[in-house]
């Protein structure tokens, strides 16, 4: 009997995982409040650029393996792909989550299995068993007793690069918890059906904190990189060259500074467990800070040239968080251009080949987007806030005599 699924956000991770467990065989159901979103899947379109997803969607949809709806539907697995921002005060906000939930509980069947996939602070995953009992006192869930569940509750969080989310989501090991050992080994059986890495079970705050872990790692890492090149600013010295000699030595790994950290995961995730612990994440908080600081500092250094060079027109080249993606979200990038065409109006030309116009945040500033031949044909001063393929490969005859500001160091020499 082919195992239905129903998988809520249908955004970076919802689509792409929605479309890789379809190829496995099952029968999924995608779904998302924007009707706008759900008609373009049911077309067998995309609404996000993500490498290979178009066609792969396009034939689950004609295949009839998969579709979109606006509101969740009886089946057998429900998955919780939801975003999980923060409010101002970088407290962790599972509205989403809790909504998504909510929205699930009259669809549930005792079998069912309940997977959270968004990034979430400790404990989520109870909250999330919490509101289902309290909507369904029919159902029996897991509570740390032993007794037997009518719906298992899990937490399996996903560990992706974009543009290479598709390969990843199969390759890559999971850490699987669930609220008891059965919902666990339930969640775990699940996964392996279209899972080629290693599937490992652990409990559901274990596995929060481990996704939580991964992306602190990682924005600690890059944190020493930034502050060592605004050290390295200081001291007149190429940080790229100083970290390619450092790199030299058999057990140092120094990753590249950028303008800063973008992204849903690095930019937010270590903020939920400094919110949980606030008195003992001090090296994770002050990596946020200097990661934070690092897009005020590079606005100013841009600013500081643009001023200058008060003749000439500035090219901001890129916006995405990453390179050669389309996702903006809480990206460096962005914030620094956006800053610069408020300060600079008209003088400021956007460069994204990965957009098609240019973000609300730019409204009334006088910016224009443009490619990459226009603003090298017009403009005076280069910004390079994104290591997009299409800009490393500008030619030295097409930059010279230009005042350049490389954040990504994709220029050197």
């Amino acid at each position: 009997m082919t195992q239905s699924v129903c998988i809520v956000g249908l955004g970076y991770i919802g689509l792409p995982t929605a479309a890789v467990i379809a190829r496995s065989g099952a029968s999924v159901l995608g779904v998302d409040i924007r009707p706008a979103v759900v008609d373009t899947i049911n077309a067998g379109n995309i609404h996000i650029e993500e490498a290979n997803l178009d066609s792969l969607v396009r034939e689950m949809v004609q295949a009839g393996a998969l579709r979109a709806a606006t509101a969740p539907e009886p089946s057998d697995v429900f998955i919780l792909a939801v975003p999980t921002p923060f409010t101002d005060g970088h407290a962790p906000d599972i509205t989403y989550v809790l909504e998504a939930t909510r929205s699930i509980a009259p669809a549930l069947r005792r079998g069912s299995l309940v997977i959270v996939e968004s990034t979430c602070p400790v404990g989520t995953t109870e909250a999330v068993r919490d509101v289902l009992r309290d909507a369904r006192p029919d159902l029996v869930f897991p509570d740390g007793s032993g007794n037997a569940a009518d719906v298992c509750v899990a937490y399996c969080p996903e560990r992706v690069l974009p543009g290479k989310i598709l390969d990843e989501l199969v390759s890559n090991d999971r850490s699987i918890g669930g609220l008891s050992p059965a919902c666990a080994a339930r969640a775990v059986a699940f996964y392996r059906g279209f899972v080629a890495g290693e599937c490992i079970a652990t409990t559901a705050r274990a596995a929060e904190m481990c996704k939580l872990v991964e992306n602190s790692f990682r924005d600690v890492n890059i944190a020493f990189a930034n502050e060592l090149s605004v050290v390295c600013d200081t001291l007149d010295l190429d940080v790229w060259e100083v970290i390619r000699l450092a790199n030299r030595h058999p057990r140092v790994n120094i990753l590249q500074p950028g303008p800063g950290v973008g992204g849903h995961c690095i930019a937010v995730d270590p903020w939920f467990i400094v919110h949980s612990d606030p008195a003992n994440a001090r090296l994770i908080k002050t990596a946020r800070e200097v990661n934070d600081g690092k897009a005020h500092y590079s606005f100013a250094r841009a600013a500081a040239l643009a001023d200058a060079n008060p003749d000439a027109a500035i090219a901001c080249l890129g916006l995405a968080f990453k390179a050669n993606i389309d996702d903006l979200r809480e990206s460096p990038a962005l914030e620094i251009a956006v800053e610069l065409a408020r300060k600079y109006g008209s003088r400021v030309r956007v460069v994204e080949p990965h957009v098609a116009a240019l973000p609300k945040d730019f409204d009334g500033t006088g910016a224009m987007l443009a490619t990459l031949d226009q603003a090298l044909a017009d403009c005076g001063m280069l910004v390079v806030l994104v290591d997009h393929n299409e800009f490393k490969t500008v030619p030295a005859e097409a930059r010279a005599g230009k005042a350049i500001y490389d954040t990504r160091g994709i220029w050197r020499g």
